[in-house]
């Protein structure tokens, strides 16, 4: 019974520690990379639609990000759902394809960027303990149940502990390559 709730619990850290990495793709680190525009929401024919369901994006080289919209009619909306969005880019098109020029990143801005990375880490830790203490408190409550004995209570908690250690290990080594990125000129 206790496995149930340990594969529980590392299931949803193992999504978590997922999350965080999705959410640190969309920060931008000085090179061109099209993850960075994962948030942006176009209005197609009135329904909001993630931008690459509408779009080629490709980054050619690591200043540059190109957007070839599927229907060219779309160019407008697309740099309005851009700025709209605040990246820091200002897009420009040629009628068929809308162009990103990557800025270099000044060092206030790239300290700003480690500061957001270290939000998202945090919050991705608070998660964690969060599933730690709920799959506790399920164990706890099986051990009033009688369905544990105290001591596979002990270790299950054990266990708990050593998966929520491995989890937040692994939450300080993602957001520390993502810092060296950052502050890689």
């Amino acid at each position: 019974m206790k496995d149930k709730f340990i594969d529980e619990a590392t299931e949803k850290m193992e999504v978590a520690v997922e999350n965080l990495s999705k959410s640190l793709q969309t920060l931008r680190a000085g090179r061109a990379n099209p993850h960075v525009l994962d948030r942006v929401f176009i209005d197609y024919y009135g329904t909001p639609t993630p931008l690459q369901q509408v779009a080629n994006i490709t980054a050619p080289d690591a200043r540059l990000i190109t957007i070839s919209p599927f229907d060219p009619s779309q160019i407008k909306q697309i740099e309005k759902a851009i700025l709209t969005a605040d990246l820091g880019f200002n897009p420009s098109s040629d009628g068929k394809i809308i162009r990103l020029a990557v800025p270099q990143l000044t060092e206030e801005r790239r300290k700003e960027l480690v500061k957001q990375a270290h939000k998202y880490g945090e919050e991705a830790k608070v998660v964690i303990r969060n599933i730690r203490r709920k799959a506790i408190s399920d164990l706890k409550q099986e051990q009033k149940d009688s369905e544990l004995t105290e001591d596979d209570l002990k270790d299950a908690q054990k266990e708990v502990q050593d998966l929520t250690d491995d989890n937040i290990k692994k939450i300080d080594d993602i957001i520390k390559n993502k810092e060296t990125e950052i502050m890689e000129v």
